[in-house]
Formats: structure tokens, sequence, C-alpha cells
């Protein structure tokens, strides 16, 4: 009799086991029922939810669902990406971010996520270039002219950023730690203001994203000394690379990627993969994204595989630089 009660008990143990598979790989399958959430970390209006929210909608459309845009701004990003680690790995609640991602951890003491643990990786999305800039009436007027002028006046020059941890500050962190130099760094709160002074004549150099310095330095209202890119710029092709100028390797990009929360289903990650890859082989949304002179990363990047070692890279590169800064919390 015991014998029969244990049979008995390991064969509804094992339909209860098989009807659980069954039900969630139909979950799987079905999904999403729906709409899903995309988390930005920042304002909206940024370079950040611009890619997100021209990506959003085609999203939608290959899944069956609305991706509503969600903004979490605030502590550099560290708000929202500790939302999205805590949230539930169903693979409603994505996540885009930039290469703050992989700063985090140098920039915060006591991080309560880990940006390589905490998360599962969709991939890749778009880079957006920078540009070294000058005020109008700085006395040099190509790249090797301003590094005469700055091994000339050292903590003279001024160098503006959007605070600690931004990209325009780790990249003139960059900048100086390749010229071998210490300008005086002044902090702004946001590039936005920051840009503003440099067009006053007020600071002497800031480092700034493509997407808002152009028009500037089309007509003349700010110098150009070179683009943190491998190559020249399609928008803006007299101003050379400062890889060319002497600066080999130099290269700042603000590269962005989706993740979820850790756990998510490969089969889930999978449509998500495919509806990031569809969108952005959408003709409007790649013509969108290149009026913004923002660059879709290529096919290899667009995956799970790539963005993880991606960020890898990018945690091993900054981490060092951030932390002999001093610009730690």
């Amino acid at each position: 009799m015991q014998m029969k009660k244990f049979l008995f008990s390991g064969i509804a143990a094992a339909l209860t086991a098989g009807a659980f598979l069954s039900t969630s790989a139909l979950a799987q399958n079905n999904w999403p029922t729906k709409s899903i959430t995309l988390v930005v970390p920042f304002a909206a209006g940024g370079p950040t939810d611009t890619v997100a929210r021209l990506i959003a909608v085609p999203m939608g459309q290959s899944l069956g669902q609305t991706v509503i845009v969600e903004n979490v701004n605030g502590a550099g990003g560290t708000i929202a990406s500790t939302k999205v680690a805590r949230a539930a790995p169903d693979g409603y609640t994505i996540y885009l971010h930039h290469m703050g991602m992989a700063t985090a951890n140098a920039l915060y003491d006591k991080l309560p996520y880990d940006p390589l643990q905490n998360f599962d990786y969709i991939g890749q999305v778009a880079d957006v270039p920078m540009v070294l800039l000058g005020k109008k009436d700085l006395p040099a007027n190509n790249f090797k002219e301003l590094e005469a002028y700055i091994k000339a006046n050292g903590s003279k020059v001024t160098m503006a950023n959007a605070g600690p941890g931004a990209v325009s500050q780790l990249c003139g962190l960059l900048f100086q730690s390749r010229m071998g130099v210490k300008l005086t760094n002044i902090p702004y709160k946001g590039t936005g203001p920051a840009l503003t002074d440099l067009l006053g004549g007020q600071v002497d150099l800031l480092c700034d994203q493509t997407t808002q310095t152009i028009p500037y330095i089309k007509d003349g209202r700010v110098k150009a000394f070179g683009t943190t890119t491998l190559k020249r710029l399609p928008a803006i092709p007299n101003v050379p690379t400062l890889d060319e100028q002497g600066l080999k390797g130099f290269e700042v990009k603000v590269w962005h990627g989706m993740y979820t929360p850790k756990g998510v289903p490969k089969p889930i990650l999978d449509k998500l993969n495919a509806a990031l890859k569809k969108a952005l082989n959408t003709p409007d949304v790649r013509k969108r994204l290149e009026d913004a002179n923002i660059d879709i990363v290529s096919p290899d990047k667009m995956t799970p595989t790539g963005l993880k070692s991606h960020l890898e890279a990018e945690i091993n590169r900054w981490g060092p630089i951030i932390r002999k800064s001093n610009i730690a919390d």
C-alpha cells in the first residue's frame, strides 16, 4: 500500500511539473499580452530619450503591443537602474541606458545593483559621437595650435562639463590624460548651461555630443578642434578626428544598450532582440537617427553577446580613469 501511494504521489508530482512547464512554455509563446514599459534614466528631450522614443513605436508594432516610454531620471541613472534591476523578469520592463551603465560602479559607493549581474542583455542600439569644442575667440584655430596653447597656459585653460560622471566630463578627463595636462575643470548641471557658457565665452573648452553642437559648429559660433570618432563625421567632414591629429585611438561615443532585469526567459529575450533589430532597420527610424547625428550600431553589436562584451570592456576602460581622477563619490 505504501508503495502504491508513493508511486501515485510520484506520478501526480510529475504531471503537475509537466503541466507547469507546459503552461510556462505557452505563456512565453503568447508573450506579450500587455503593454511593455521602456525605462529611460533621463528626462524627456535628451539624446537617450530621443533614441528611446524613435524605436519604441516600431518595436511595439513588431511585438503587437504598445511600448510605453517612462522617464525615471536622477542620480546619474542609478535610480532607474535600481528600479529595473528589481522589476519582475517577465519581459514587460525593458531598459535603455547609455555608457553610464559602465561607469556607475566606479562613480558610486555601495551601488544597489551590479551592472553585470542584475541584468540580461537585448543588444546595443546607437552611438552619439562627440566633438572637442572651443569658444569662438580662443586664440587657437586648429588642434596643433590648441596643443601649444594648452602647454603654454596649463591650468589657466578652463574646460566645462555637465557634472560628475557625465560623458562630457569623462571625455574631458580622457583628453587631459592623453595630453598629459591638468586643466581647470568647471562642472555644470547639464550640458545645456555648459554649452551656453561656451557660446558666451565664459569657458574655453567643452567636449559635447553632436546632437546639439553641429549647428553651432556650422555657423561658426564655436570652434571644433576634433571629433572623438575614428572616422570623420559626414555631417562635419572638414573637422578632423582627434585620432588623426595625434591622439591615436582616441574614441568616445555615447553608446546606448537595451537591457531587461536578470532572469527573463530566453524565448522572450529573443523576441525583444528581433523587435529591436527590426526597429533599427526601419527606413524612417534610420533616417531620423541620421538626421539627429546618431549612428546605428553594426548588426553584430545588436545582440546580447555584443552588448555584454562591450559593457565589460567599457567598465574596464573607464574604471581606472574615474578612480584616478578622484571624481567618484
